[in-house]
């Protein structure tokens, strides 16, 4: 009986990560307002109630595109911090990397950060965005002081979102990308001379 459960859930977890990889390739091809359920249901080949059995609506299939997002930035960029012999290093690779995700992965930047979810960032976040969160803490920490290093990542971190969405949206000039980003990293660093 039990080998049985154990393939029922396997099953029912692959069927689920069908889902979301499905969203998340008409998504990057199509943009986000063409994932439906009805079309995810026609694409998978599989019926809307199934998909209903997996998740409740649209907003839950993209919190799940999104929670797997944080983990795979999470992941690269921590890697990219653990490679960098100093802490300016860290900030400028990690600053780099962020908005070249920005605008590389628009949807799925867009499922973690501008897109109505179920997700939310704090104490009781899913852990995948705790590691996404604690990667820019561990960049940003070394240039907070005397601020508090968590309110000072969630600053500037701000600041990166703001930078990328502007870009992205065509309202900053595409030929400054690099001077904006040297620009913040240099406020930032400027902050271990004082």
């Amino acid at each position: 009986m039990k080998v049985t459960q154990t393939r029922k859930e396997r099953e029912r977890f692959e069927r689920r990560q069908r889902i979301i990889d499905t969203a998340r390739e008409i998504a990057e091809t199509d943009g986000w307002d063409a994932v439906t359920v009805r079309k995810l249901a026609e694409r998978i080949e599989y019926s809307q109630p199934v998909l209903y059995s997996h998740f409740a609506g649209k907003d839950a299939i993209v919190s799940a595109v999104a929670e797997q997002g944080c983990a795979e930035l999470a992941a690269a960029l921590g890697e990219l911090v653990d490679t960098a012999d100093t802490p300016e290093a860290a900030l400028a690779i990690v600053v780099d990397a962020y908005l070249a995700f920005a605008r590389d992965s628009a949807a799925l930047y867009d499922a973690i950060f501008v897109l109505p979810t179920e997700l939310k960032f704090g104490p009781d976040a899913p852990q995948a965005l705790k590691d996404a969160f604690a990667v820019l803490a561990r960049t940003f920490a070394p240039f907070a002081p005397p601020d508090d290093a968590e309110t000072f990542t969630e600053v500037a971190w701000s600041a990166l979102h703001g930078l990328a969405t502007l870009d992205r949206g065509g309202r900053l000039r595409p030929d400054f990308r690099a001077q904006r980003a040297d620009l913040l990293v240099r406020g930032w660093t400027a902050r271990i001379g004082r």
